[in-house]
C-alpha cells in the first residue's frame, strides 16, 4: 500500500503556513506579549513550538495505534485502502480551503472543539509565561487546538497502520510548520501580511491539494498492479 512520504508531509506542513498563520498567528502574537522582553526570547518561542510539535507526535502515535488495531480486519474489509483514500480526500479538501475555494474543512475543525473545550481552561494556569518550561507546556496544550490541517495529516497517520510511523509522520508535519510559526513569533506583522495575500494562499492551497491528488493516483496505480 502506498504511503504519503515523510518529505511530502513535511512539505504539506510548510505549505500550510497560510492556514497556520491565520489560525495560530494571533495566539503566537498574544503569547509573545506575555513573554519576557529579553534577547533570549527565541528560547521561549522554541520551547512553545517544541511543545506543540510534541503534541502532534503523541496524537500521531495514538492514531497509528488505532490504525494498527483496525488492520486486524483487513482480511475482511479494505480498511487501509479506505483510510488512505480518506486521508488524501481530506488533503484535497484542505488545499481547496487554503486556496479560499471551499470551506468544508471548517466543519471538521468544529468537531474537534469537544476536546478543546476541556483543554483550553488548563492553558490559563501557565500564564504569564515566566520560563521556557511554561512556554513548552502551553505549546503542548495549544497543540490540541482544532485544526483542519492537523486533522488531515492525522488521518494519514491513522492509515499508516503503526504507532511509530504515525508519530513520525506527525513529527515530520510539525517540523514543516515550524518555519512559519517561528517567524510569526519574531516578525508577526510582516509574515502575516505576506501569508494572507490571495496569490500566496492560492498557490499553497493548490499545492497541498496536489499532494492529495497524487496520493490517490499512486493508490490507483498500486491497486491496478
Amino acid at each position: 500500500m502506498p504511503e504519503l512520504s515523510f518529505l511530502s508531509v513535511f512539505v504539506v506542513g510548510l505549505l500550510g503556513g497560510a492556514h497556520c498563520v491565520g489560525m495560530c498567528g494571533g495566539i503566537v502574537g498574544a503569547l509573545s506579549m506575555q513573554m519576557p522582553n529579553t534577547r533570549a526570547q527565541w528560547r521561549y518561542h522554541a520551547a512553545y513550538n517544541v511543545g506543540r510539535v510534541s503534541s502532534y507526535a503523541v496524537a500521531g502515535l495514538l492514531a497509528g495505534l488505532i490504525g494498527e488495531s483496525s488492520l486486524l480486519l483487513k482480511g475482511f474489509l479494505p480498511v487501509q485502502e479506505v483510510m488512505y483514500t480518506a486521508a488524501n480526500l481530506l488533503l484535497i479538501a484542505l488545499g481547496l480551503y487554503l486556496a479560499g475555494l471551499w470551506q468544508a474543512v471548517v466543519s471538521i475543525e468544529r468537531a474537534g472543539a469537544v476536546i478543546w473545550r476541556r483543554v483550553q481552561p488548563l492553558t490559563r494556569r501557565f500564564l504569564p509565561i515566566t520560563s521556557p518550561f511554561r512556554a513548552f507546556i502551553l505549546g503542548a496544550l495549544w497543540g490540541w487546538l482544532p485544526c483542519g490541517l492537523v486533522y488531515s495529516v492525522l488521518v494519514t497517520a491513522l492509515a499508516s497502520g503503526g504507532a511509530l510511523t504515525g508519530a513520525l509522520l506527525m513529527l515530520a508535519f510539525g517540523v514543516g510548520t515550524l518555519p512559519n510559526l517561528l517567524a510569526m513569533g519574531m516578525f508577526a506583522r510582516q509574515i502575516k501580511r505576506f501569508m494572507q495575500r490571495r496569490a500566496v494562499r492560492l498557490v499553497a492551497g493548490l499545492a497541498v491539494a496536489g499532494f492529495g491528488v497524487l496520493g490517490l493516483v499512486r493508490m490507483v496505480l498500486f491497486l491496478a498492479r
